[in-house]
């Protein structure tokens, strides 16, 4: 009945848009011809931004309006940015980065050492995520040349710097979180919260000028508004149309779009400071009340894989799993083992029945489709569960007022495992939301935190991931895909896989 009422939600949706089509081909003709003049491109995501304060948000790197000291590309490579090349001592303790000459801020002052210094000093005293990912010791500048010391051997410490709350700015300006100065093609015009942002090209930029001279970025966290705003003309790129719409954008001449397999994981994450959530055997019981299949075909569309673990099957790090048994039998049996039994409707353990809150938001539409999914599965067997959907996800975990949550996470937005298994299970990593703390599994990322050997990395990891697997600290659903439908006047789109780099200099609109 469940998936029956999804699919009506299905239809709904294709009917809005069966009639908007009739006036997109009109509206299409006189956008694109506005855009070309103007030079100008709307990007519709749906992903909201409280601040631009680029060490506590993504969207500044994104915009183009901040950059790091160095990047990664699409075979999730490092590639040189702000600085031009680097280098570490033996120890991997110990590195130097030579800044780029000729670097601006967007405010005309020059990116030097000092300048570089005192960001990433900024950086590391705002987020304490960040401060735990870097662990600097010293900074210490001269001229173009940046020595950093970590706190302990980190010999994959650059590609550190890749994350997007690495960025460099100028902290003497004020005002970062509204109008922040970074080093990027685009500058900051105005921003509204959670709303729209309004950047104007940077005319000095360091790696030549950017082909638009503008462009605007909104937030609509409904997937059939976004659609029908490309399909009106609102939007010229718009970051996942709805799932169901994408055979009819297809479909259409004057749209484009592009489907590639993300780096991220929709997780079902429990926080095992709830006593029942302790149990590994509860956990178990809930993921195995997840049928993934359903989720890719009945949820997704078919827009994602099945997820038998935190990474994508084809990486290095991936380990063999144990095949595992889904279905309502096996979780009763799961919640047997944990001392629990079905009496007159619910399950009870010690008289007291099982009943759990999870947190879910709205903006990636398909994560409280799976709560629900979850709910009707774990109610066959007794099982309360309270959904609550939430604005600020983050913010509801790091309060710890929650027992399950379904959450979506770039897990390996580097090419590599460490990223994940630092933030998601060590101490005060950005993501360890319900502080897990195990000990095996700190001793194995410690160790890959000071391994340089490519192939002993992957093997660590591959052991973490086991363990991680075995414990169901975590539960893996699906990779879904990443998707963007754009007009076809707009030239040089490239969808990010690591969903780092969205508006670009090279981005532009078709000249007549």
């Amino acid at each position: 009945m469940l998936v029956h009422k999804l699919k009506m939600g299905v239809v709904m949706s294709i009917l809005l848009l069966v009639l908007s089509a009739c006036t997109s081909s009109q509206e299409k003709s006189t956008s694109s011809t506005d855009q070309t003049e103007k030079k100008e491109l709307t990007f519709l995501s749906n992903f909201p931004s409280e601040t631009l304060d680029p060490h506590l948000n993504w969207t500044p790197v994104r915009a183009g309006m901040a950059e790091t000291l160095v990047k990664m590309n699409e075979e999730l490579k490092l590639e040189p940015w702000i600085a031009k090349e680097w280098k570490g001592d033996e120890s991997g303790q110990v590195w130097t980065f030579i800044i780029r000459d000729g670097v601006t801020f967007q405010n005309g002052k020059k990116v030097d050492a000092e300048a570089v210094k005192a960001s990433l000093e900024r950086n590391i005293e705002v987020s304490e995520a960040m401060k735990n990912a870097l662990k600097i010791k010293t900074l210490e500048a001269s001229g173009q040349t940046l020595t950093i010391t970590t706190e302990q051997p980190l010999p994959q410490f650059p590609s550190e710097l890749v994350h997007p709350n690495a960025a460099i700015i100028d902290v003497s300006e004020a005002n970062v979180d509204q109008k922040p100065i970074g080093t990027g093609p685009f500058k900051v015009v105005s921003f509204e919260a959670n709303n729209k942002l309004v950047l104007e090209r940077y005319e000095d930029y360091w790696d030549g000028k950017a082909n638009l001279e503008g462009a605007t970025l909104t937030f609509n966290e409904d997937a059939n508004a976004r659609t029908l705003a490309l399909q009106s003309g609102d939007a010229d790129i718009v970051y996942r149309p709805a799932i169901e719409s994408l055979e009819s954008l297809k479909s259409d001449k004057t749209i484009k779009t592009d489907v590639v397999p993300s780096l991220r994981t929709h997780l079902l994450m429990y926080n095992t400071s709830d006593e029942a959530l302790a149990d590994v055997n509860v956990r178990k019981a809930f993921d195995a009340l997840i049928d993934r299949e359903e989720v890719v075909n009945s949820i997704m569309a078919g827009q994602a894989m099945v997820a038998e673990g935190p990474f994508l099957s084809n990486f290095p790090f991936t380990p063999a799993y144990e095949k595992k048994e889904f279905g309502i039998e096996k979780a009763k049996d799961y919640l047997e083992t944990a001392g629990y039994e079905i009496k007159d409707g619910r399950a009870l353990k010690n008289g007291k029945p099982l009943s759990l809150k999870l947190i879910t938001y709205s903006y990636r539409p398909e994560l409280p489709l799976i709560a629900q999914l979850l709910q009707s599965n774990a109610k066959q067997l007794g099982i309360a569960i309270d959904i609550q959907v939430v604005e600020n996800i983050d913010e509801y975990l790091a309060a710890n007022d929650w027992d399950l949550a379904t959450y979506s996470l770039n897990t390996a937005p580097r090419g590599d495992a460490s990223y994940f298994l630092n933030s998601a299970y060590m101490p005060g990593g950005a993501m360890n939301f319900a502080n897990v703390q195990h000990e095996e599994v700190s001793r194995i990322v410690n160790e890959l935190n000071q391994t340089v050997e490519e192939e002993k990395r992957n093997q660590l990891a591959k052991e973490a991931v086991t363990i991680l697997d075995q414990e169901m600290l975590h539960s893996s659903i699906v990779h879904p895909n990443n998707f963007v439908s754009y007009k076809d006047y707009v030239e040089n789109w490239m969808t990010s896989i690591s969903e780092f780099y969205v508006i670009t200099k090279d981005l532009g609109v078709k000249t007549k």
